[in-house]
């Protein structure tokens, strides 16, 4: 029985080039397909990237989770001031994660430590449009400290204290023929309704403080956006500065290394130089005394040189008995020496030069 033969493979150079042409392309083609589009690939891909507006972050950071049911479907990728409000991108992955047009967002507490999570309520018929947020009327903050501090102003102003004394005092007077316990209790509320009526204009100037301050704050709000992105740009110089050092740092360190290398090997020609340059040293530092005293002598010298020679292309000299007096005229005798003056005064000599 003969046995059936292999199928014999055929080199690639013994094909068809124009088959091994089309079927490379469609590769290539495949291949640029998957790099284009793997973020939306449903097992390695990104996911689908959603955006929310929020009143304030809340402390969400991130690379915090996503989550639906208490599911994890993504991660927030950035939390961004934008104006009056805080944008918030998100990424869910899978294809079945269904996010409505009706969707709502929560920023909720994670743990007692303080991590944040963002919560998706997915409603609607239709499906969320990802370049459009989700706005603030559907997103929720755990807590809002300008509008808590008003609410609660506004709330506790409105209470009547003297009324509310009042109460306090009507239940006491009920409840004295009650059991020791009861009477007890309602005596300790009666206190409290006295302390509360007799701090009232202290809470008053308390709330009305607080109120002013929502109010400040509320006004300042540019202002402290402007300082936080001052921040960021100062935060980004700053690290552009350190960049900058570090590459000077490394420079001299590596210009360190070449002078050390050129030294080394220049060693032996400057030996006999530097031996050469000490023995000049050590020279002027044993004449450094008479170095000192001749350039002490040198420096009148020198000024009397300029002024000599300070007023034009000549020098300026005063020739002192150049003629002598005997042979002067009577009349161009001058009366004083010509001597520079001792002691403040001209020499007064007559038959010959002072």
């Amino acid at each position: 029985m003969t046995p059936a033969k292999r199928p014999r493979f055929t080199p690639v150079k013994e094909r068809n080039p124009v088959a091994v042409a089309l079927v490379g392309l469609a590769a290539l083609a495949l291949v640029l397909y998957v790099a284009f589009n793997a973020t939306n690939l449903p097992l390695v891909g990104g996911g689908t990237t959603y955006s929310a507006d929020f009143s304030e972050a809340a402390g969400l950071d991130e690379g915090d989770e996503v989550r639906i049911a208490g599911v994890k479907v993504g991660e927030v990728t950035s939390v961004g001031l934008e104006g009056d409000r805080v944008k918030v991108a998100f990424r869910v992955r899978g294809p079945h994660t269904w996010i409505g047009d009706r969707t709502t967002a929560a920023i909720a507490i994670k743990t007692l430590l303080g991590s944040k999570y963002l919560a998706l309520d997915p409603l609607g018929a239709g499906r969320q449009d990802p370049g459009s947020r989700i706005p603030l009327s559907r997103t929720t903050s755990p807590y809002d400290v300008t509008s808590a501090l008003q609410d609660l102003g506004s709330t506790i102003d409105e209470v009547d204290t003297g009324q509310l004394a009042k109460s306090f005092e009507t239940l006491s007077d009920t409840f004295k023929d009650s059991p020791p316990d009861v009477r007890t209790a309602v005596k300790g509320l009666s206190a409290l309704s006295r302390t509360v009526s007799s701090r009232d204009a202290e809470l008053a100037r308390l709330l009305k403080g607080s109120e002013q301050l929502t109010k400040t704050l509320q006004t300042r709000k540019s202002s402290f956006e402007t300082l936080i992105d001052d921040g960021g740009s100062l935060l980004g110089e700053l690290k552009q500065r350190r960049t900058a050092v570090k590459a000077l740092l490394s420079g001299s360190k590596a210009l360190g290394k070449e002078l050390n290398g050129l030294v080394a090997d220049n060693e032996e020609q400057l030996r006999p130089t530097l031996k050469a340059l000490g023995r000049v040293t050590d020279v002027l530092e044993e004449n450094q005394g008479r170095l000192d005293r001749t350039l002490g002598l040198l420096g009148p010298y020198y000024r009397l040189m300029g002024n000599s020679l300070g007023n034009g292309r000549w020098f300026d000299s005063y020739l002192c008995g150049a003629i002598p007096r005997d042979f002067l005229p009577a009349s161009a005798r001058p009366e004083a020496s010509c001597v520079p003056p001792r002691n403040g005064a001209y020499e007064t000599k007559k038959g010959g030069v002072q």
